[in-house]
């Protein structure tokens, strides 16, 4: 399946292709949706999901957050503000999108602002099942240079919880990066999970997942 991400090239493609011409439906209410790039990816990455989701009625808004190099303080402000600005700016909750690790953010900024989020949608989000199951995991960890010891064990397990608002995991059995089991949400009368064929890297850019993702949310 690693090996086989090499397709994301021609889900690029197809997304370049084919997203112009996907029906528009106007679906989105004038919602505004923050949507997350995944480790090492910035704003770019999500730039054709984002202009589909407009073309829908949502108002969709990169993380402003240049590349996403994991978690820090100054993530974390950003994230809370662009949330609480978002909000304010269009009367309404907001969702939020993340992409592999920008899911493991979305599904914080679920579980602390309750108040201002409408639902999380996470794409080949790891979090669940065992960490070292995903290639994702180990490469940040040599990348960081950090241990992960008992408490990232047990701050791991309590993310597993899902947020209290609604929450949609899409997943795929042919992600090479993380494990689809680790990117399954516990059954509630408030999660679904959704299962889609993609590559990894081939979420943000795969016009047969866009569709999915505007119908959810």
């Amino acid at each position: 399946m690693l090996a086989l991400e090499n397709r994301a090239f021609l889900e690029l493609g197809a997304g370049l292709i084919n997203t112009p011409f996907l029906k528009q439906k106007e679906i989105g209410g004038g919602r505004a949706v923050l949507v997350i790039p995944g480790f090492g990816a910035n704003d770019i990455s999500t730039l054709l999901l984002r202009r589909y989701l407009n073309k829908q009625g949502f108002k969709a808004v990169g993380w402003g957050l240049g590349i996403n190099q994991g978690t820090s303080s100054r993530v974390k402000d950003g994230l809370y503000h662009k949330v609480k600005q978002l909000k304010q700016d269009t009367g309404q909750k907001v969702s939020v999108i993340g992409w592999s690790l920008g899911g493991v953010f979305a599904r914080e900024l679920g579980r602390k602002l309750e108040d201002d989020v409408h639902s999380i949608l996470t794409m080949g989000t790891p979090f669940a099942g065992n960490p070292y199951g995903n290639y994702l995991f180990q490469l940040s960890l040599i990348l960081s240079g950090k241990q992960f010891g008992q408490k990232d064990a047990d701050a791991f397990d309590r993310r597993s919880e899902p947020p209290p608002v609604k929450t949609i995991a899409i997943h795929s059995r042919y992600d090479g990066i993380v494990s689809w089991q680790c990117s399954l949400e516990k059954e509630s009368d408030h999660t679904r999970n959704i299962e889609v064929f993609s590559s990894h890297f081939g979420f943000p850019f795969n016009p047969a997942v866009f569709s999915i993702i505007a119908e959810a949310l």
